[in-house]
């Protein structure tokens, strides 16, 4: 496999640079473009990274595979109506947020993201005697179109729905309509028909929280 980067920082050009997302022209080769959608500095770029800096970078952001188990009752994955901009639609999605800047570089900055979007975006407050661990250290959100990446981390939380959920804590441009709580079985139609209870489609992180859960694989951290 070839090591190291094929494009140069030399032949990055800034398309367009605004406060929220930027697009640069990716010189691959004599009159060769590639263009990228990304959230990072020109210097940050995944593109012009080492294979050791590759290897070691930080996500953007967590996506949130929540898990509420209540005393005896089934556990169940939970899963918000977010409305996502460019479908113009509430989409079925996990929690998930940016890393911040001031927790940027912190060993446990993934963590530390993952608790705080579960209480904005939930109202639910992960407690030290819940199990909160890393699921993936980073996937890619489309390779094709931009850098954007996450991790993927499991929160399995002891709350009572009635008493803790709530989404009064959107921020930003954040839109919510409602939730749901999934059973295995429940998790497992959605899984099949590749669309919500309202017939629409659902992001790869969806998937992935949905194959996550009925996997099991989030039992093998129990104690």
């Amino acid at each position: 496999m070839m090591e190291g980067p094929i494009i140069k920082k030399e032949n990055v050009e800034t398309l367009l640079e605004t406060r929220f997302v930027k697009v640069y022209d990716l010189q691959y080769a004599p009159e060769r473009h590639y263009y990228d959608a990304s959230r990072r500095e020109k210097e940050e770029l995944i593109a012009i990274k080492t294979d050791e800096e590759f290897r070691s970078m930080a996500p953007d952001a967590a996506t949130c595979i929540v898990i509420l188990k209540s005393g005896s009752a089934e556990p169940k994955l939970f899963l918000q109506y977010e409305y996502r901009y460019p479908t113009g639609r509430f989409l079925l999605s996990p929690p998930a947020g940016l890393i911040d800047k001031e927790d940027a570089g912190k060993e446990d900055a993934v963590l530390l993201t993952a608790r705080r979007e579960i209480f904005e975006e939930t109202g639910i407050t992960v407690r030290d005697t819940d199990r909160v661990f890393e699921v993936n250290p980073l996937v890619f959100s489309s390779p094709g179109l931009t850098d954007e990446c996450n991790a993927l981390v499991c929160a399995v939380v002891s709350a009572d729905e009635e008493s803790e959920v709530t989404q009064d804590g959107a921020v930003g441009s954040e839109f919510f309509d409602g939730y749901v709580l999934l059973t295995e079985k429940d998790a497992r139609r959605v899984l099949r028909d590749g669309r919500d209870a309202e017939g629409n489609f659902y992001s790869v992180y969806t998937w992935a929280a949905l194959i996550y859960f009925v996997s099991g694989m989030w039992k093998e951290n129990e104690l």
